[in-house]
């Protein structure tokens, strides 16, 4: 008996211990921002954003994208079901600042009145803020499309610009793509939000909206690539190419 006690006791110490790394694993993975969702997510906006662009006549203008003040990517927005249909999407969002783009702020979408219309297929979203009253509802953290900023669907194509008075329509123009269609989308009513768990997750702890997409923080590790995907399709200048440094 005495025995069965010593074994027993034995492989509920070994089982804690097992318990025990594997959790302290999880955790260095779950706040480590190269393992978690929200590394990988950066980079994905990257692939969106280059794939989008990377095909002139059905790319976002190039008017739109050298006078955008901000730009979001959301990465596979998908429908949800809970009683009433909705889109739920998380991504991250760049804006200028007098030192070129700033740090990547990771953001959500949520809109019930929208509708994905390609039947609940994941769809990539890509918002470009306009103006300056649109780049102070975003700096805000919380705002609603089409309620606290103007919102219409995009032109598309490298010269679809030409002619045209988006910069007086909407403060944000707003794409979709899905199916290997890319268009303009309405998204009227959708909420955008700083992401805060993953704000802290990214930077070690919380910043606030503002403080990122103004320039005041430094670009964490693993958001060059999409860093450098809006420098380059929004053509800046050499001296204006060089983002917030990375931190060390």
């Amino acid at each position: 008996m005495k025995l069965e006690n010593l074994a027993w006791k034995q492989y509920l110490l070994a089982l804690s211990t097992v318990v025990l790394i594997l959790a302290s694993v999880s955790w260095a993975a779950d706040t480590d921002p190269d393992h978690t969702d929200i590394g990988k997510r950066i980079e994905k906006s990257a692939e969106v954003l280059n794939e989008i662009m990377a095909t002139p006549d059905k790319a976002i203008p190039d008017g739109v994208m050298e006078h955008a003040k901000c730009i979001a990517v959301i990465p596979s927005v998908i429908k949800l079901a809970i009683g009433f249909g909705g889109e739920h999407g998380k991504g991250v969002a760049t804006c200028r600042t007098d030192r070129g783009w700033s740090a990547p702020a990771p953001i959500t979408i949520t809109g019930g009145s929208w509708g994905l219309q390609l039947g609940g297929q994941a769809v990539d979203l890509v918002l470009v803020v306009t103006n300056d009253q649109g780049m102070q509802h975003l700096l805000s953290s919380k705002f609603k499309l089409g309620a606290d900023a103007s919102a219409a669907a995009g032109p598309v194509g490298r010269d679809a610009a030409a002619g045209t008075d988006w910069k007086m329509r909407a403060e944000v123009l707003t794409y979709s793509r899905a199916r290997g269609i890319f268009a303009g989308i309405d998204l009227s009513g959708a909420a955008i939000t700083q992401d805060r768990d993953e704000t802290a997750i990214l930077y070690g702890k919380m910043i606030p909206f503002e403080a990122i997409l103004g320039g005041r923080a430094p670009a964490p590790a693993g958001s060059e690539p999409f860093l450098s995907a809006v420098r380059r399709y929004s053509h800046q200048s050499r001296e204006q190419s060089q983002s917030v440094p990375p931190s060390q």
